[in-house]
């Protein structure tokens, strides 16, 4: 039996690392000096819970049991301004299983968050990325992820071997309205959306905003806006209502009141579960940005494109998981997809995957709000042992 006041405690705690704004709000970005300390917490959990410890270069955190067993976890970096729950009640459910059940070991992956990329540190780990590819990703500031890394290098052990662990399962807030809307208490997911995501460049010419007459201006924010709807437009016959597409960070410059901007830099998102419709996406992307670019004066750039592929879940793990959310919650679960993007997308290039959701209050993620009903977390985890008892 999992103990639930040591659970929540631990969860609690993990939050006091980056603690800030209101609420239970956290600041914890991968490899700053919050997220470094609490991943040295979490190794000292992992030793106490008798499970060993080791760390890949990329800073990837297991406590590793004795034998083959079942990997369980997500990640403990947070958004620039996130919540104590996104990824940190993975990890700590997975620690409270290991702990009460046995047969279970705890990852908590890198940079899931994405200061450098997609679910880095998982992508290195399942060889979707190499090391030296990582290393050259840059953050929105301009620093280069081999330079950040450095402030892990003290923990490193070495490589991690994926052939120990029998599957993975991951458990999560749902992260949007669907679970708190319906008043059920846990969610089954069926598959992961694939994502891609890029950085694209405007480059116009930079002029006086006073004397520089409209119809001759290479304005680059007008380009960036005119593309935002021409995109909308010819989407309109490709995507389907749970499609979804964002222009993200852009930065202007010199992004000045008087001076016409003269160069827009922004990423473009966008997610679905078909892997043809996001190439089909990707095709308007970049035909209509040319397009724009040549009507308007401008020089196109695309940086590199970032994505990964739908996933679907393990039958096997996934009926395991149904069978415990039925245990736990009858009648109150339902099937479903995940919206939102997790390391089990890049782990099932390893092995066998499977994740479970609990309700978020308002369906608001991704903010200091963030939050989850304590009976719906420990919920989730009971979940997570009833199934790790059906796998033996």
């Amino acid at each position: 039996m999992i103990n639930a006041e040591r659970f929540l405690a631990d969860l609690h705690e993990l939050r006091s690392f980056g603690a800030a704004g209101v609420g239970k709000g956290v600041v914890r970005p991968a490899y700053s000096d919050a997220d470094v300390a609490a991943r040295r917490w979490l190794a000292t959990k992992f030793e106490a819970a008798g499970l060993r410890v080791a760390v890949d270069a990329m800073g990837n955190l297991f406590g590793i049991a004795q034998g083959p067993s079942v990997l369980m976890g997500s990640h403990s970096d947070s958004q620039p301004e996130g919540g104590w729950l996104d990824g940190a009640l993975g990890v700590i459910a997975a620690l409270e299983v290991a702990r009460s059940c046995g047969g279970v070991s705890v990852v908590s992956f890198q940079d899931e968050e994405g200061r450098f990329g997609v679910t880095t540190g998982s992508a290195v780990w399942s060889g979707h990325l190499t090391l030296a590819e990582a290393d050259l990703l840059k953050d929105h500031s301009g620093v280069a992820l081999g330079a950040a890394r450095l402030a892990v290098q003290g923990m490193v052990t070495g490589e991690v071997s994926p052939a120990q662990f029998s599957g993975f399962i991951e458990l999560h807030i749902e992260q949007g309205p669907t679970l708190d809307t319906s008043g059920e208490q846990i969610g089954v997911v069926t598959d992961i959306v694939g994502i891609r995501d890029m950085k694209i460049t405007f480059e116009g010419q930079q002029n006086h905003a006073g004397t520089t007459p409209m119809h001759l201006r290479r304005d680059a924010f007008q380009a960036v806006a005119a593309f935002n709807a021409e995109l909308n437009e010819r989407f309109r016959n490709v995507v389907t209502p749970s499609t979804v597409w964002t222009i993200g960070h852009l930065s202007l410059h010199p992004n000045a009141s008087s001076i016409v901007p003269g160069k827009a830099v922004f990423s473009m998102q966008w997610r679905d579960g078909d892997a043809e419709r996001l190439g089909r996406m990707e095709t308007i992307i970049r035909d209509t940005a040319a397009e724009i670019a040549e009507a308007r004066g401008m020089i196109l750039n695309s940086g590199t494109m970032l994505g990964l592929e739908p996933v679907q879940m393990d039958a096997g793990l996934r009926g395991a998981l149904e069978r415990g959310a039925e245990a736990v919650a009858p009648g109150r679960w339902r099937k479903m997809p995940s919206g939102a993007l997790h390391d089990a997308t890049n782990v099932s290039r390893l092995m066998p995957v499977a994740m479970l959701f609990v309700p978020s209050i308002g369906g608001i993620s991704h903010a200091f709000e963030e939050d989850t009903d304590e009976t719906d977390l420990v919920a989730g985890v009971e979940v997570l042992a009833q199934a790790v008892a059906g796998l033996k």
